[in-house]
């Protein structure tokens, strides 16, 4: 199975877009993809935070807003 390249990527994700898309939705959906893919490596390489840790560390931020 080939790798599919960043350009192939950017590419057909601009590709993808609707016909009266501006600049600003073409980075807008780069910019989202990215940040896909970063997400997707560090689950890979096992970065991730358990969902009591999310959950602790919502209570205590929104408990800090409150006050």
């Amino acid at each position: 199975m080939s790798q599919v390249t960043t350009k192939a990527k950017i590419v057909r994700a601009v590709e993808e877009l609707p016909e009266d898309a501006t600049i600003e939705d073409a980075i807008e959906r780069l910019v989202f993809l990215h940040k896909i893919e970063v997400g997707l490596k560090q689950v890979e390489e096992g970065k991730t935070v358990p969902l009591a840790e999310v959950e602790a560390r919502l209570k205590r931020r929104r408990s800090k807003e409150n006050q």
